[in-house]
């Protein structure tokens, strides 16, 4: 488009050129200038629509100015047009000579001098661009209104949703397919989130109602025993073993309500957790040694698999204790009746960690109850059947290790037995510190741990 607006505008220009050539020639064949011609100019440019501001200069034979629109002087007209009158010297414009004959004689030449910025200019390709750019802004602001209607639709159906499990309601379907995939996943991922919110819920009902049972029934039962006492239901050695009966009981309750503080507390931060070098299997080793002590070694075994040399750890000697009593004591509970129980102790190292495996031959967890065996208060179906409490050991322990830059996992599981792996940052220090093996003794009796965890 620009292209042809500059050559008709060239041509336009060399018309007029020519036009005004033939009108300085007089009939005689001389070089004239009419009184009129510049009006005349006036006029032709206005009915060409050409850009009024052009230049148009006519000289004789000689190269001698003879006319010029706007007036200027000759040296005027050399300081804008090169030495043989041929070219303009500043390269923004160009010149459309024709020359002026007559009877085979050339007597001069017109000059028009326009700007190649006017020639190229065109009020089509103006409006083409003005059209386009209008086009392109309509299209802008569709295309973000429609994607913007379309993002809002599955956002605005994730809003509805939150609005209802703010109420209580988590039994929500949201039914949305996009193909936007961070939509996509944001509607999977609230879906999700209610889901599990609706299982904590149901959750947090049963346990609520698991630990009320749990503590109201010692209550009851020493409440019981100590009445059938006072109104000497039972006298002499029969109310003696009532009474002593009621001793266990509150002490099951002590120890039920000592877990609560100690999970509060620890949960709340409140719980020092020490930092100290520890060689983990001259402590693992003291741990064993003292937890068979209390435990009959013909229903109980235990095998351990330790490295020979000194493995070193950061952390609390008397909270890895804990944890790995706890997890003794759950094998215990979980052993099979009239079964031996096998415990086998394995520690080794892996990428910067110290592993210690408990494994055993016991009953197992449930498939379906894995995934919740470190929930707060939770308890297998086996568990609540077989051993009375509230089931925050393992939630404990895994706080406990979390609390020391280690994990607490559920290796596998089933009817053939179960494997605990506690996961512990190996020391920097451990080739350092061979000498400084742990030989601190722990500051509290294994007896009063075992009946606490």
């Amino acid at each position: 488009m620009r292209d042809a607006t500059m050559e008709s505008r060239l041509q336009t220009a060399g018309l007029l050129g020519q036009e005004v050539a033939d009108r300085v020639t007089s009939p005689e064949g001389q070089l004239t200038i009419p009184p009129k011609l510049d009006y005349i100019v006036k006029n032709r440019l206005f009915f060409f629509n050409i850009d009024e501001y052009i230049c148009l200069m006519i000289t004789d034979q000689k190269g001698d100015l003879k006319f010029s629109r706007p007036a200027m002087t000759e040296q005027q007209m050399h300081d804008k047009l090169t030495d043989d009158l041929s070219q303009p010297r500043d390269d923004r414009y160009v010149a459309i000579t024709t020359p002026i004959d007559s009877n085979n004689e050339q007597l001069g030449k017109v000059i028009i001098l326009q700007s190649k910025r006017a020639l190229t200019y065109s009020p089509q390709e103006m409006m083409v661009s003005i059209l386009l750019l209008a086009l392109l802004i309509l299209s802008g602001w569709l295309t973000l209104y429609l994607l913007s209607r379309k993002l809002a639709r599955p956002l605005g159906s994730v809003a509805d949703a939150a609005q209802q499990i703010r109420q209580g309601n988590y039994d929500v379907q949201l039914n949305i397919h996009t193909p936007e995939r961070e939509i996509q996943q944001l509607v999977s991922s609230f879906e999700d989130m209610a889901k599990r919110l609706k299982h904590l819920e149901e959750w947090r009902a049963l346990s609520l109602a698991g630990v009320t049972h749990e503590l109201k029934t010692p209550v009851t039962s020493i409440k019981g025993l100590v009445m059938a006492v006072r109104d000497e239901v039972v006298v002499q050695e029969e109310a003696q073993e009532f009474l002593d009966i009621a001793l266990k009981e509150s002490d099951r309750m002590e120890r039920m309500v000592a877990d609560l503080l100690d999970y509060n507390a620890f949960a709340s931060g409140s719980v020092e957790v020490r930092q100290d070098h520890i060689d983990l299997p001259v402590l693992i080793s003291e741990v064993v040694y003292q937890w068979n002590l209390l435990h009959d070694t013909t229903r109980v075994h235990v095998t351990t698999d330790l490295p020979a040399t000194s493995l070193y750890t950061i952390g609390d000697a008397l909270r890895i204790q804990q944890i790995m009593v706890n997890l003794l004591n759950n094998s215990l509970q979980a052993a099979a009746p009239e079964q031996r129980l096998e415990l086998h102790i394995r520690m080794y190292t892996k990428q910067q960690q110290i592993q210690i495996e408990v494994t055993d031959n016991g009953t197992g967890v449930a498939p379906e109850e894995q995934d919740y065996v470190f929930e707060r208060f939770y308890r297998g179906e086996h568990k609540k059947r077989a051993v009375r409490g509230l089931g925050l050991g393992l939630t404990y322990s895994q706080l406990l290790a979390h609390a020391q830059q280690g994990e607490l996992l559920l290796k596998h599981s089933s009817s053939a037995g179960t494997t605990f792996i506690l996961q512990m940052p190996l020391s920097a220090d451990t080739l350092s510190i061979q000498t400084a093996a742990y030989t601190a003794k722990p500051s509290f009796t294994m007896e009063a741990l075992s009946k606490k965890y």
